[in-house]
């Protein structure tokens, strides 16, 4: 394999320093019926679309710690939908619920009747994340676009989102937030803080569907922001596929089967396939199911440990269980001697890529430091 670094990107830190576990508090907030249990059903513990309709409505807070590449634990707050809940969680349970978040996800049912009420309620919750945890990234899913005629979603999402963003954007004009996170801006239209959407911050919003792969692109997108570390693993992946000569490199959490990073080539660019990564942590995580229905093994178990494709003449790809909390998926020209090279300098790589298993793996690395 190629000479390459798999220690210290430009202007990274050292990868001792990733030793420390690191605790997300996430929300998952909407009203009740949005589908908040369902997704998060599919993507942290391997349900199929068709058994979430199993599942009843979540009474009050759910709380479950997920634990994602080792060194990084969500603290997923799953929170009832139901008006009752979301009145205490506004009152009584105010500083409790809204303190130390890191990420908000908003879900807005598509199908809903009483837009005006949703967006009161999503006014609301942003009022206290901004006054207990300002800092919190805030996503939106608009849910269920299955449920919209194909021709018209585009249209549908992009009118919600605009409804969404003007509110937000009110709200934070009406407490002046702008001008509190940029004093000059208020007084300068040319200062580019002028120009953040939503009056100071901004949200990031998803068209979502438990049917399809778009659930995965937004929880990826999600997921990734909150990966400890990423442009270490980002160098270090880029390094492993300019090594091995492939067209492309997608990193896969073991478990949900999101996409935690990915590398392409020059060749692999070409792809006209936009979602392709989203698919193919669909398509996977459908392929662990069906190992799992047929063979009896736990949903969360290791169904497999590697699966090889060779398309004739048109490329070979294999996926490898790469460290114990991932799978790499190695996409590569034709040819029998690059394919078994490939795959015989990743499994020497993953020495390299210790670190995705968390602090107790860089302990032993670090000579007996403490974690």
């Amino acid at each position: 394999m190629a000479d390459a670094s798999y220690t210290n990107g430009p202007g990274n830190t050292p990868l001792a320093e990733v030793k420390k576990p690191k605790k997300k508090k996430v929300l998952l907030m909407g009203k009740s019926g949005s589908g908040k249990s369902s997704m998060r059903s599919i993507i942290f513990s391997n349900y199929i679309a068709r058994d979430t309709r199993r599942l009843g409505a979540t009474i009050d807070i759910d709380l479950s710690h997920v634990k994602f590449l080792g060194n990084l634990t969500l603290n997923l707050w799953d929170c009832g939908g139901q008006e009752a809940f979301m009145e205490n969680y506004l009152s009584q349970q105010r500083v409790h619920v809204f303190s130390n978040v890191g990420v908000l996800i908003y879900v807005f049912d598509i199908e809903s009747r009483d837009i005006d009420r949703d967006l009161a309620t999503y006014v609301s919750i942003i009022s206290a994340l901004l006054q207990f945890s300002p800092g919190a990234k805030i996503y939106v899913l608009i849910h269920k676009m299955d449920l919209v005629v194909p021709a018209h979603r585009e249209s549908v999402y992009d009118d919600r989102v605009r409804v969404v963003r003007q509110r937000t954007a009110e709200y934070a004009n009406s407490i002046g937030y702008l001008h509190q996170q940029h004093p000059d801006a208020a007084d300068d239209p040319t200062s580019p803080s002028t120009a953040t959407p939503a009056g100071g911050f901004d949200i990031t919003p998803f068209a979502t569907s438990i049917w399809d792969q778009s659930l995965y692109k937004a929880w990826a997108s999600i997921i990734h922001d909150l990966v400890p570390n990423l442009a270490t693993i980002e160098h270090n992946l880029a390094n492993l596929g300019v090594a091995i000569e492939a067209e492309e490199l997608l990193l896969f959490e073991r478990t949900s089967f999101l996409a935690v990073s990915s590398w392409t080539s020059e060749e692999g660019q070409r792809n006209p396939t936009e979602d392709r990564l989203e698919r193919m942590s669909n398509i996977m995580k459908h392929f662990k199911q069906t190992i799992s229905r047929f063979t009896g093994t736990p949903r969360n178990a290791e169904q497999f440990v590697r699966m090889e494709h060779k398309a004739g003449t048109r490329f070979n790809l294999f996926i490898l269980k790469f460290t114990t909390n991932t799978y790499l998926m190695v996409i590569l020209p034709p040819g029998e001697a690059r394919f078994n090279a490939a795959m015989l300098n990743c499994q020497i790589a993953i020495e390299h890529f210790k670190f995705l298993d968390g602090p107790a793996t860089m302990s032993s690395q670090g000579g007996g430091g403490t974690a």
